[in-house]
Formats: C-alpha cells, structure tokens, sequence
C-alpha cells in the first residue's frame, strides 16, 4: 500500500508529530511525505518525497504574527500549480496534517483523503473555542485544509473521531525530574525580550531553546540552547516546569510528564487561543503577554500547584490503526461532496 503524508511545516509541532507516527505508518506500506511551509526549525527526519514552500505562518518579535511576511511569501500561481502537480491519485491513502495545497490536490483529483492531526479536532463543534470569537480564524480552522472525513487529536476526546495527542516514545518512557530550572521555548518573542523578562527573576534558572543561536549561550541566569528534538525533550523531562506558546505538541507533553505549565498564546493566532480555553480546563497558568507585570506572574506561578495530568486514551499504534482504518473505508466510496466549494476556494486564493 502507498501512503502520501502531507505534514505542514510550519512551526515544529507536526513536524515532531510526524517523525514519531512514521514507524507506526510503515507498518501498513510505503510512506513518502509531503513537507509543505517553511518556517521549522528542526530537521525534518522524513521520507520527503515532495517539498513546497506552501502557506505558512510567521512570527513577529514581539508574539504576535508578521502579516508582511506572511503576504510576501504567498504565490496563488504556484500554490495552484503545485495543487495539479501532487500526484495524490498514485496513493491508496493521502493523510493530510493541515496542509491546504494537498486539499486542493485532492479536490481537483477527486481523491478521498483522512485530515489526519490537531486542527481536524476543530470540526467538532464541542472542541473548545476562545472567548473571544474569531470568524476568520474559525474559517481558516474549518476549511483551510478540508478532507472527506477526519481523525483529529486534542487534551481530551471532546467528539468520537478525536483520539489522545501522540506523545514522544522518549517521553512515555522517562523517568521525569524536578530540577532547579525552568525550560522555556516562546519562538513568537525575540530572545531579548524574553532574556530582560526573565533576568527580572531572581533564584530561578531558565534554559531557553533559541532559533538564533548555534551554540549554548549563558547570560546570568539564563542559558540559550540551539532548537533540536532530542535536546529540548530531554530539558522538559528534567525540569521544574515549563514556560511556552499554547500551541499542542508541548504542552501536551509538559501536561503528561506532570510539570508546572504557563502558555503565552502567539498573538493573532485563533487555534492558540482556543487550546489555551481547553488547557484552562487542566488547571494551566495563560498569560497573554511579556510585559511589566510578566515577572511577578511567573513568581506566582511557580508557587501555584502543578495542573491536572494529561492520560492517553490511545495508544499511538492504537491511533494509526483506526486511522488507516478510516482511510481504507473511503477507498471504494464515491467522492459524494465536493472539498471545497467555488466560494471557499475564491476566499483562500
């Protein structure tokens, strides 16, 4: 069986989540992936078969998101090029993690497709939103990357088609430790800003993994490390607690190993938001920003009680099963609905 993984990569989440399923996905055929965006840090360690620069998010310095940025590197002519060329009909099974030009691949091939990871949580109506109401934010999570039907992955199983988030094997062997240091990786704020935030903290020492450097760096109490998988996994599992984005990946991780966990969301992004709703839920500090008042939030955060343990419903075997399950059972249906209709794919392109 041949199996086209489309893995968005922005951010490093789904890349990390990728490595982890593919051994599970090799079970059932040859994998080849898709790696589409351009704004990860790790390396990705993947069968890439095919690579697009495709649609992705950019980070300020200040944790928020550069629009600019963002605009400068959209082409609706190669991204509609690239959709007709993605071979998806010589794949028995397309899983796509969020990727929209494997959605439109598959939509004008009329190929069936599993949308396969955190944002295919968010069709269910029951995941948990932000409180403040996005529409553009809920479109973009709704039919950014459409499919014909979903597996998502989420804290909790909020429907009957969301499984338990795919923690790290490194993770769900460790023996975790409480030393006297905080792990920190906030990749939407400048280290700077970060560095005069967290110097303001007396008696606490911080590893901050840095996209900018190539070498550990130690300023004070603060230590820069350069990004990497195993490097970062092994700071979370020994720490005091941990201090990120809300993104999914980590905090998911942070919440099963048992650490103390303070989520700043990147400003503008509406999916970070909504799991900062759902990680409320655990018992989890969200701060919406660095400023004047971010040390004394820290302090008292680090008095605080340490949230509500994450447990798997799934294991990740258990998870690729019914995945490829799924995605078997759509293989002799009929394409009955289209992806996408004439008005959605005008408002993305």
């Amino acid at each position: 069986m041949k199996i086209l993984y489309a893995v968005q990569a922005t951010g490093n989440g789904h890349i990390s989540r990728a490595i982890e399923l593919l051994p599970f996905l090799e079970q059932y055929g040859t994998v080849d992936v898709f790696l589409s965006g351009n704004n990860s840090n790790l390396n990705a360690a993947l069968p890439i078969k095919y690579r697009s620069k495709g649609m992705s998010l950019f980070y300020g310095n200040k944790g928020g998101l550069d629009y600019w940025k963002m605009m400068k590197d959209f082409s609706l002519q190669r991204i509609w090029k690239e959709a007709n060329a993605l071979p998806v009909e010589q794949y028995d099974i397309v899983l796509n993690d969020f990727d929209s030009i494997t959605s439109l691949a598959c939509f004008l091939k009329k190929k069936t497709s599993v949308g396969f990871g955190h944002q295919a949580s968010f069709q269910s109506k029951n995941t948990p939103r932000a409180a403040k109401k996005d529409l553009a934010g809920e479109w973009v999570l709704n039919h950014y990357a459409t499919a014909t039907a979903y597996a998502g992955l989420h804290f909790k199983p909020y429907d009957n088609f969301i499984f338990s988030p795919v923690i790290k094997q490194t993770i769900l062997e460790a023996n975790p430790k409480s030393e006297a240091y905080i792990t920190v990786y906030l990749s939407h704020y400048n280290d700077d800003i970060v560095k005069k935030a967290l110097q303001k903290i007396a008696g606490i020492r911080f590893e901050v993994f840095s996209k900018k450097i190539t070498q550990p760096v130690t300023e004070g109490n603060i230590t820069f490390i350069p990004i990497s998988n195993e490097g970062f996994t092994q700071s979370m599992i020994n720490s005091a607690g941990v201090i990120t984005g809300a993104g999914f990946e980590t905090p998911a991780e942070a919440l099963y190993l048992g650490k103390k966990l303070l989520c700043l969301p990147i400003r503008g992004q509406y999916e970070q938001h909504c799991n900062a709703a759902a990680l409320k839920e655990f018992g989890v500090t969200v701060v919406d920003k660095i400023d004047d008042q971010f040390a004394s939030l820290v302090d008292a955060w680090l008095q605080a009680p340490a949230p509500v343990n994450l447990t798997l419903g799934q294991s990740t075997y258990e998870i690729v099963q019914q995945v490829i399950e799924l995605a078997r059972s759509l293989q002799h249906k009929p394409l009955a609905d289209p992806y996408l209709t004439e008005d959605d794919l005008m408002v993305m392109f």
